[in-house]
């Protein structure tokens, strides 16, 4: 008798409740030559299966590979956080850590200009904690109310049925606050070699707590220990065309002979009283914490050394959600984490099911999901009898009294309102200060990456407006960059 889950090879071909198959062959009809009949039930079958094998492709994200892993603790950060999976140095907690780039559809190929998603599940045994990041410490946008408009931007035109310039720099010149991750999306760092060969980063500020209850804000970086590797733009267009799958064929391949990527993991501490008057809004997903005034301490290594056995089933199935946290992580008041604390899980419902967080992926490894939530799309009645409310004389689960974090205080009116604003806040000054930081050789590439892409825009006023908010964040960038574009565009 075969194990629930496991997979069956040997004995005879069945339907799938069970029942041998006697000929997968030829389809049954009246008579020879006649029509087929509706009683060929293995035939509806596999037909209705193979009609619905596909479920909706994420919106974003959808081009994506995983492999397992495991995390382990290097340095003693109880002093920070009561979370039990960092509780001591060498612990370690299995992990499964989904790659992807963002605007591609599922088909698209890996070697492309895009930021790249980087989203870990740590299976910890007080629930799943979910880290959804990407390959750049920053973003696009600070307020998850643009987010819809800005992936529209990076879509197809529904008219065009195409990506096009126009409406990419339309938006990106109207929101400034976009210059530093645009520096960043076509700099050299913009299109990786491989998911082996770039960094990963949290991106948000998220809070710990540690067992007296004090807050501190914390950046998560994840270095490479492979070292960093970039395409070219014309390396990567090659690539493309040749191996679409270039990406996740490294990763596989790679844990397949034993070269197990790794990162080293990294934080940076922010004690909650400095948020208030520190020089950039901490919690703007546009801007970094410089590491001089905070620098990263390594907590952990990260080792990815299993490869997926199902794509469909452990990378197109698993769901990520920032909402996921454990006792001594939690959220924080950034307007961009605050949308995707609904937004991942919403999607997810959508996509998947809802219980998809039940499916092998995603249900906790080292501890027991128990809740009261019943039936539903693939519902396996796993709860049997026990009841379904709370509070209960059953011996049901029962809530514990403490919060997964601290609370945060608040002031004022409710209303629409802008993040505040900090001493050093405006939309350039970090993008003008990682163009300076570029070798000639690297400004260079990114001048020419720019300029290939806003030459293609057919209306003059779009390009200006995009060229001057590279010219706000350093003259240079701006005049090198408008010479690049006119030169193209004759």
């Amino acid at each position: 008798m075969s194990v629930q889950g496991e997979a069956t090879t040997t004995g005879p071909l069945t339907t799938e409740s069970g029942a041998p198959v006697a000929d997968n062959q030829n389809s049954e009809t009246a008579g020879i030559g006649g029509p087929v009949l509706v009683q060929d039930q293995l035939l509806l079958e596999k037909l209705a299966h193979f009609n619905r094998e596909r479920i909706p492709e994420r919106v974003v994200h959808a081009r994506g590979a995983g492999a397992y892993g495991t995390f382990t603790v290097t340095a003693d950060v109880t002093r920070w956080t009561r979370a039990k999976f960092l509780s001591e140095v060498g612990k370690q907690t299995e992990t499964f850590l989904r790659f992807s780039t963002v605007a591609g559809n599922l088909g698209s190929a890996d070697a492309v200009r895009d930021p790249r998603g980087f989203a870990l599940k740590f299976y910890t045994e007080e629930g799943n904690y979910d880290l959804v990041g990407n390959n750049t410490p920053v973003f696009f946008i600070k307020d998850a109310i643009k987010f819809p408009d800005f992936i529209h931007t990076q879509k197809r035109d529904p008219y065009t049925g195409s990506q096009e310039a126009d409406n990419v720099w339309d938006f990106w010149g109207l929101s400034p606050e976009s210059t530093h991750q645009v520096t960043w999306l076509f700099g050299d760092r913009g299109i990786p070699a491989s998911y082996r060969h770039m960094d990963g980063f949290g991106s948000h500020t998220y809070q710990w707590n540690n067992e007296a209850g004090e807050v501190f804000w914390v950046k998560y970086h994840f270095k490479t220990d492979q070292g960093i590797k970039n395409l070219t733009a014309e390396e990567a267009a090659k690539l493309a065309g040749e191996d679409p799958d270039s990406h996740q064929r490294d990763l596989r391949e790679a844990i397949e002979r034993g070269d197990f990527p790794s990162w080293t993991v990294q934080v940076q501490i922010m004690p909650a009283e400095d948020a208030a008057t520190y020089r950039f809004n901490p919690f703007d997903l546009t801007k970094v914490w410089p590491h001089a005034d905070y620098p990263p301490i390594e907590i952990g290594k990260l080792e990815l050394n299993r490869n997926p056995e199902n794509i469909f089933a452990e990378v197109e199935q698993a769901i990520f959600s920032p909402a996921h946290f454990v006792p001594g992580v939690g959220p924080s008041p950034d307007k961009m984490l605050q949308g995707r604390l609904f937004a991942y899980g919403d999607a997810h419902r959508y996509r998947v099911g809802i219980n998809a967080d039940q499916l092998p992926v995603n249900r906790p490894h080292a501890t027991e999901a128990r809740t009261n939530g019943r039936d539903g799309y693939a519902y396996d009645g796993r709860h049997g009898k026990a009841k379904n409310y709370e509070p209960n004389s059953f011996g049901g689960p029962a809530q514990t009294g403490r919060p997964l974090w601290q609370p945060v205080p608040v002031t004022g009116v409710t209303g629409n309102t802008a993040a505040p604003v900090h001493a050093e806040d405006n939309d350039f000054v970090q993008a003008g200060n990682l163009y300076r930081l570029m070798s000639e050789a690297e400004k260079e590439r990114l001048i020419n990456n720019l300029a290939g892409f806003i030459a293609k825009v057919s209306r003059d006023e779009i390009a200006e407006r995009a060229i001057n908010n590279f010219r706000q964040a350093d003259p240079d960038y701006g005049k090198r960059l408008e010479a690049a574009v006119q030169a193209l565009r004759g």
